[in-house]
Order: structure tokens, then sequence, then C-alpha cells
């Protein structure tokens, strides 16, 4: 009989444990990209256009180059996609709506 609650204490005891700690660890699905690991990808770090190139001002005459940070509906498109820096994104906003005003840049596509 003493071998009989030895076999069954274990058994109840697991399941207890396991549901009382929090949840279970996740299995199977895609790799993180969190601490520790880089996961499937790797992405570059994105690195400032106007800082490598050492462009000072952006002259809001040069719609080409504004127009590679406007998307297609004419929104500025935000630091986190292009890679410009803090002060070079607010320089680029700025030659942006001067470009628009005076009717270089669209402010918003047709329908």
């Amino acid at each position: 009989m003493s071998e009989e609650t030895t076999v069954k204490a274990p058994e109840s005891s697991a399941p207890a444990a396991s549901s009382g700690s929090g949840p279970a660890p996740r299995q199977g699905g895609r790799p993180s990209g969190g601490p520790g690991g880089r996961g499937k990808f790797f992405r570059r770090k994105k690195v400032c256009k106007f800082c490598t190139e050492k462009i000072d001002a952006i002259p809001y005459r040069d719609v080409r180059l504004l127009q590679g940070f406007v998307a297609e509906r004419g929104k500025i498109v935000p630091r986190r996609l292009t890679g410009v820096c803090t002060t070079h994104q607010r320089r680029l906003t700025r030659a942006i709506k001067q470009a628009r005003n005076i009717a270089l840049l669209p402010f918003a596509t047709k329908h």
C-alpha cells in the first residue's frame, strides 16, 4: 500500500506544480528576435542618408530627393522607416512642407 501512495504522489503533484507556476513555456512558432537571439532574419541598422553623404541643408526645390521621403498617399514617411536621424528628419519635414506650399509637391493624391 505504501508503494501505491509513492506512485500516486508524483503524478498528482506534477500537474499542480505546472498549473500553479504560471503559463507554460511556448513551443514552436517563429524564433524571437528579442534579446539573446537575432531571430530568423538579421535586420541592418538604418543609417541616416544625409549624415553619410554630409548633406547639411536640405533644399526644398529638390523634388526628386523629397519624393523619396513622401509616401504614395502624400504622407511624410516616419524616421523609423527611413532611418533618417532626428535633426535631418526635422529639416526634411520643413523642406517637404515648403515644397507643398509652393506647389512643388502635392498635399495628397487625387482619388
